[in-house]
C-alpha cells in the first residue's frame, strides 16, 4: 500500500483500514510471542502502513482546518 493510493481514499475509508491494520498488528504480536509467526517482515510492513495512514489522516485534517479558517 503506497501513499498515493491512500490519498485517494476518504477519511472514513482510511479509519476503517487503520482499524483493520491495528487488529492485524495485534494478532501478529501474539503470533510472534507464541512462536507461530511465518512471515516476520509483516510486522514491520503493518507498522509502517499504520504510520502512513495516520500521517495522511493528519494531513487531511490540517487541510480541512486551514480551508475552514479562510
Amino acid at each position: 500500500m503506497n501513499a498515493h493510493e491512500l490519498r485517494d481514499k476518504t477519511p472514513d475509508e482510511l479509519r476503517d483500514t487503520l482499524v483493520q491494520l491495528k487488529k492485524e498488528a495485534f494478532n501478529l504480536r501474539f503470533q510472534a510471542a507464541t512462536g507461530q509467526m511465518e512471515n516476520t517482515s509483516r510486522i514491520r510492513q503493518v507498522r509502517r502502513d499504520v504510520a502512513r495512514i495516520m500521517t495522511i489522516l493528519n494531513e487531511k485534517a490540517a487541510a480541512a482546518a486551514s480551508t475552514a479558517e479562510a
